[in-house]
């Protein structure tokens, strides 16, 4: 069907704020109705009544009547479209905004599900179908049913002997119309995922530029592009063929109805049972019956399509998080001295994908205590990014616990939990804005000296003050317009601002070189002497001083210790370090 339940369920719940504006709505489509009905009434008096019998003056003062009738009317319009309008748009910010709201309560699993791309054609696109659908009701469905239901009782006042018409016509006209609506569906379902394979390549392309141009695949990518808009515009001419098909068959029965009812209705004439004006106003409201029938072929036309996008809006915002917050959550961690402490603890931790035959973690224990660091590390594959996830809680561990000062993460509150923790992720990410609004992004209310001395820490303050404007220095969406290694440092800072217990540093020094990865270290270890400190690392001379390192392979911790103790006990260490450092570091 092209209705669909969740479009249904959207528009109660999300117009139900804007129900005044609806009801003005339907007031002044109402008046406006009554007014375009009335006015084929007036016509046909004044040529029964007043061309018929020569009387100028009821001429003047019935069409002074009409006149102001059809002013009354274009005014009722406006305003009907006016509210229409401001309701149609209430509506697309209301939705786009729970859709942001109930992505940004995802976790990792679900944004991956859905795919950035689509999430965005959701969030605009679709969200403007609904919108459009509300927009188009207003203007047009709502005085559909009150002018075809209307014209039919006008039109069976004026004469009841052609009313036979109507019954045939109405019928022809929405069988016609309905085979044709029926077809469209798939198409619009088929048209808005096909959006999502355009957003989604075009996406990677813009991202991957340099990947792309360092390969020459330029003709490859363009290839792949013209692919995917070959198969949009293959499915939107499809259902463009449909939706030009309608029109004519729409004109033709009403060209076929007005002749009809102009040849039965001489007849009548001819004999005396009707007049000609009576015959003009049965016309009209027939013309109106199918006018108003041709409206709703519009919203024929829209529904499906909005259907759909609905249905997808549904989806996202009937998903809930795999990460859910607890019913009853704990408002405060505590060490057993009574003081925050942030000491990280994992019991016997594992983690699988869903679906997947086998775990990515299994049997991780490890506690990591203030004061201290603690280092990972291991191949690429062996579950490090896995891990790193499960400590802010982006996903939540498939068996044993995560705990912070003693409490299970999946009982903390979350505000409290990320209020513990400052990450800064293995791809740093920085905002469009300026880097003081970067780094107000770990504490807004930070002052002017906390975020010189987090940039000095993080060896970020010379190349900061060397930019034109210092702290606001703009920088373009994702940093781009700073180097891997200044961008690094930038998302170091903005985490030191914060001042949490834990910090989380997932592989944030390889961009940097050997000088400023050491300095950077030391100045850490000066200035978060209180703080938990847990950093993933693919280089072993950025952990070399930690004082305890987890050896990870194939999701389990195979080894721990300290570099030296590591050095001597474990293989697979030896084998990390020996194919990074010079022979005389390892001995």
């Amino acid at each position: 069907m092209a209705w669909s339940p969740m479009l249904w369920k959207l528009l109660v719940e999300y117009l139900r704020p804007h129900r005044q504006l609806l009801i003005a709505v339907v007031v002044f489509q109402l008046a406006q109705s009554i007014a375009s009905l009335y006015l084929p009434t007036l016509n046909a008096d004044i040529i029964d009544q007043g061309v018929a019998r020569g009387d100028t003056g009821y001429i003047l003062s019935t069409g002074s009547v009409m006149l102001l009738i059809t002013l009354a009317q274009i005014a009722c319009a406006v305003i009907a479209v006016y509210f229409g309008a401001k309701a149609a748009m209430g509506l697309g910010r209301d939705l786009r905004g729970a859709i942001f709201a109930r992505v940004g309560e995802f976790s990792e699993q679900e944004v991956t599900r859905f795919g950035a791309p689509s999430l965005i054609t959701r969030s605009t696109n679709d969200v403007q179908q609904v919108q459009q659908l509300v927009l188009m009701s207003a203007t047009m469905m709502v005085a559909a049913p009150m002018l075809s239901i209307g014209g039919v009782i006008m039109a069976i006042r004026q004469d009841v002997q052609l009313s036979w018409l109507i019954a045939v016509c109405v019928p022809v006209l929405l069988v016609a119309v309905g085979l044709i609506v029926t077809r469209m569906v798939p198409l619009f379902r088929k048209m808005q995922t096909r959006i999502d394979t355009v957003n989604r390549v075009l996406r990677e392309q813009l991202t991957g530029i340099r990947v792309v141009r360092a390969f020459v695949r330029e003709d490859m990518e363009t290839a792949r592009f013209a692919q995917a808009n070959a198969d949009v515009t293959d499915v939107a001419l499809r259902a463009g063929r449909l939706m030009a098909l309608m029109f004519p068959v729409v004109m033709l029965v009403l060209n076929v109805s007005s002749v009809a009812v102009i040849w039965f209705g001489s007849f009548r004439i001819e004999d005396g049972s009707m007049q000609v004006g009576t015959l003009i106003a049965f016309l009209s409201y027939l013309m109106q019956i199918l006018m108003s029938v041709m409206m709703a072929t519009f919203m024929a036309v829209m529904i499906p399509r909005a259907a759909v996008s609905a249905d997808r809006i549904g989806d996202v915002l009937s998903t809930e998080s795999s990460v859910r917050p607890p019913l009853n959550p704990v408002s405060s961690a505590a060490s057993s001295d009574g003081g925050r402490r942030g000491e990280l603890e994992m019991l016997d931790v594992g983690f699988a994908y869903p679906g997947a035959d086998q775990p990515v973690l299994s049997g991780i224990s490890f506690t990591a205590t203030p004061g201290q660091t603690t280092a990972i590390i291991g191949s690429t594959g062996s579950g490090k990014t896995t891990l790193v996830n499960l400590m802010p809680r982006l996903f939540d561990a498939t068996t044993g616990s995560v705990r912070i000062d003693g409490v299970d993460l999946r009982e903390l509150h979350p505000d409290l939990l990320w209020g513990h923790i400052g990450l800064v992720p293995q791809r740093p990410y920085l905002f469009s804005g300026t880097v003081r609004s970067n780094l107000l992004y770990g504490k807004p209310d930070a002052t002017e000296e906390e975020l010189w001395t987090a940039l000095s820490i993080a060896q970020a303050q010379d190349f900061v003050e060397r930019m034109e404007g210092g702290l606001d220095a703009p920088i373009s969406q994702g940093g781009t317009n700073v180097s891997g290694g200044q961008r690094q440092r930038l998302a170091i800072a903005r985490a030191l601002v914060k001042r949490p217990e834990l910090y989380i540093f997932d592989d944030s020094f390889s961009s940097l070189d050997t000088g400023t990865d050491a300095r950077l270290r030391q100045a850490l270890k000066q200035n978060t002497a209180g703080a938990t400190l847990v950093i993933i690392a693919q280089r072993v001379s950025s952990i070399v001083d930690a004082d305890q390192i987890l050896v990870l392979d194939d999701g389990r911790i195979v080894a721990r210790g300290s570099h030296g103790e590591l050095l001597e006990t474990s293989e697979t260490y030896r084998e990390i370090v020996s194919s990074q450092l010079a022979a005389e570091e390892t001995v």
